[in-house]
């Protein structure tokens, strides 16, 4: 069910302490963690607490929610002191997500070449 969490999840099991990741920020309703497979200087995912399927799913449900991964997002940009980052949400198995829990990618420190991929 949308907004519960998921006993196959990766995601869902970071946010319940099952498995361990490098957070940098967590608010009441997100969590922000180095990526394990960076690919840039700066690789966080900040994810709902909350499990969506992906960020349309976010987006339909509860866009309060999907306003708070972005407010995350542009705070991790800010720790990290980038002063141009890119937030990527990938959304199916064609745009690349792997995780089927909603995450935006922040990325920088580095030059991002446009178009991506």
């Amino acid at each position: 069910m949308p907004g519960e969490p998921q006993d196959d999840c990766l995601f869902c099991k970071i946010v319940a302490g099952q498995i361990p990741a490098t957070i940098v920020r967590e608010t009441e309703t997100t969590i922000a963690f180095r990526d394990i497979n960076p690919q840039a200087p700066t690789h966080v995912l900040v994810i709902p607490k909350v499990h969506y399927r992906d960020a349309a799913s976010l987006a339909a449900a509860e866009p309060a929610l999907a306003a708070d991964v972005l407010r995350e997002a542009q705070a991790v940009a800010d720790e990290d002191k980038l002063e141009s980052y890119r937030i990527v949400f990938n959304t199916g198995a064609g745009a690349g997500q792997t995780v089927w829990h909603a995450h935006a990618h922040v990325l920088g420190g580095r030059g991002l070449q446009w178009p991506p991929g």
